[in-house]
């Protein structure tokens, strides 16, 4: 069987879908890999408008895997599609002109052709099904892990602070984390690139400290009070996974998939409250030690390597 692995959002970000290819890569066995285009303008244009929907339409391969939810329309190949999340579906004025434009009108169509959908949370597959009618039978669901950078044992930053983690843009949640930590007189740190929306890592007691390599990024969980995590829309929530594996105290959303990964091993809160999580991050600091292991655990129990066998079993399916 062949199977083309479409990494082109490789040359778009390095952050949660990035991890996401990479680790499945490196334990699939072999597969061929595509990709088209840089990261400027230009080259989304035509990546959107042309690579997803007509050129890979005509690819020839048993297997088609596009690792995000741009796809052909009329795939050739069996196609096989991630979705990490529909939150431009969720929050529109969370996103570019363009991509909340395009995005309804030209990706549904790409899933609806698609042999199989793989979601990455049952969150994710419940989404699927209720805005897009995608049938359940077509659904696989193949979650997300925890590369093995994150543990508990190895350097811990130095300082007092609580962390969070993720791209500067709207549904990160990013001011009401600010406040929550303002409230506590705590340093937040928080580790990310730079994104849209026009939302800025500043306030009082905050360190932006940009995007950082996967050492880096563990040490900084080990050594942090708990991970603050209050995001408004998450198809996974991947960062509650990685502060879990290294040992650190997670405080993130209720409801919606950053509950279903934490599995009953983080500090639940109100996004919108900002007295609910400046409590949350208290109550993760009386707890500590119980969140510890329960997240031990929690996070133990996601593998990449068990990611990579259930994908290879979409394969199999869709073939």
């Amino acid at each position: 069987m062949k199977v083309t692995v479409d990494i082109t959002p490789l040359r778009l970000t390095r952050a949660g879908t990035a991890r996401y290819i990479e680790n499945l890569l490196s334990r699939l066995g072999p597969v061929d890999t595509i990709a088209f285009g840089g990261s400027g303008r230009a080259s989304v244009l035509a990546r959107e408008l042309w690579w997803y929907p007509v050129r890979l339409s005509r690819l020839r391969s048993d297997v088609l895997h596009c690792t995000t939810y741009y796809a052909p329309l009329r795939p050739r190949a069996a196609s096989v599609v991630t979705v990490h999340d529909l939150a431009v579906l969720r929050y529109p004025e969370s996103f570019p002109r363009w991509t909340r434009t395009y995005v309804p009108r030209v990706v549904p169509h790409g899933l609806r052709a698609a042999r199989r959908v793989i979601a990455v949370s049952r969150f994710t597959a419940g989404e699927l099904e209720a805005r897009l009618a995608i049938p359940a039978d077509r659904i696989a669901v193949v979650p997300h892990a925890v590369a093995e950078t994150f543990g508990a044992e190895g350097e811990r930053a130095d300082g007092d602070y609580v962390l969070t983690v993720g791209t500067l843009e709207p549904r990160k949640n990013l001011p009401r984390a600010i406040a929550a930590a303002a409230r506590l007189g705590v340093e937040l740190r928080i580790a990310g690139a730079r994104g849209w929306g026009g939302i800025e890592a500043r306030g009082r007691g905050v360190t932006w400290l940009g995007r950082i390599d996967d050492a880096e990024l563990a040490a900084q969980y080990r050594g942090a009070r708990c991970l603050v995590y209050p995001s408004l829309y998450e198809g996974f929530g991947l960062p509650v996974l990685e502060a879990m594996a290294c040992g650190t105290p997670v405080v993130t959303s209720a409801g919606g998939a950053t509950e279903e990964v934490a599995g009953g091993a983080a500090v639940l809160v109100d996004p919108v409250d900002i007295a609910g999580i400046a409590s949350g991050i208290e109550e993760a600091g009386r707890r500590r030690d119980v969140l510890r292991d329960l997240g031990l655990a929690r996070a133990a129990g996601f593998s990449w390597s068990e990611s990579a066998r259930l994908t290879r079993a979409v394969y199999e399916e869709a073939a």
